[in-house]
């Protein structure tokens, strides 16, 4: 939904859908026998409004059904030039997405959390975004998808240059998911940002993601969070952080370190002389 809002009071303030403008909102606007008219002057004004845009921010609404085709086809009328920011939480309808989100070359940013598609979903997706090389913005927490989902879009993380921000938490990864990942991490020479939090890789993972993410110079934010990282896995890491000299925020909380392992992360300390945020807590 792309959505406006005019200059009425607060109590009467409402969202605009220029998609599809409701009926009861046309015929406040204009009388009945002169609706239909009146939706070609709103999709002539939308059409010139996206036209004169830079960026534009789409958000499915709570209950809106899904229209693959009419989706599709919008994505294909925006101008190469708009930087897109797409936002979708509503379970098949994020499914039914995934196969036409690449229809949209100006995607920059997305955001599928939360809606379980699966490593299925993964495959699907990793499809649709072939194109996709403006995609600065990946978050698919809490999706399921599971070592084989995360190897399926590995095999795209080369194409997207520009990838800044990739949020992977709660998706039963794994150290089998981190190895296929970390065959093409090195390749994302943009990314600042890395949420791996909750996906139990242990000590194996984090050791695969040493012999990587020492090699970044853009990393500014890491989250290991809830990993089964012990002291093994921490020495791994602390050893390769050091030379992350962007690295300000680490989250290695609840990864039972222990003092043998935190005294193994505390020594970045001297590094890192960018870090404003070390969680090693319990």
């Amino acid at each position: 939904m792309v959505s406006a809002h005019g200059g009425v009071p607060a109590q009467a303030q409402a969202e605009v859908s220029l998609l599809s403008l409701p009926s009861a909102l046309l015929g406040r606007v204009w009388p009945a026998e002169r609706a239909v008219v009146g939706l070609r002057v709103c999709k002539q004004l939308r059409c010139d409004l996206i036209a004169s845009c830079t960026s534009i921010v789409l958000v499915q609404s709570a209950g809106a059904e899904f229209d693959a085709s009419r989706v599709s086809a919008f994505f294909r009328r925006l101008p190469e030039h708009l930087k897109v920011a797409l936002t979708w939480k509503v379970g098949d309808g994020a499914k039914r997405l995934l196969g036409v989100v690449g229809e949209c070359k100006g995607l920059g940013h997305l955001n599928l959390g939360d809606n379980l598609i699966g490593a299925e979903g993964a495959r699907k997706l990793a499809q649709s975004l072939g194109e996709c090389t403006a995609l600065a913005h990946l978050a698919l927490n809490n999706n399921d998808i599971g070592a084989e989902g995360t190897g399926l879009l590995a095999q795209m993380l080369g194409e997207w240059k520009a990838l800044a921000h990739l949020n992977l938490s709660n998706n039963a990864i794994g150290a089998e998911g981190v190895r296929k990942l970390a065959r093409v991490l090195g390749k994302c020479t943009a990314l600042a940002h890395l949420d791996m939090g909750l996906n139990r890789i242990g000590d194996e993972g984090a050791g695969l993601l040493a012999d990587v993410l020492g090699q970044s110079k853009t990393l500014a934010h890491l989250n290991l969070k809830g990993n089964l990282i012990r002291a093994e896995g921490a020495g791994r890491l602390a050893k390769v952080l050091g030379y992350c000299k962007a690295l300000a925020h680490l989250d290695f909380s609840d990864n039972g370190l222990g003092d043998e392992g935190a005294g193994e992360l505390a020594v970045i300390l001297v590094d890192c002389q960018a870090l404003a945020h070390l969680d090693l807590r319990d």
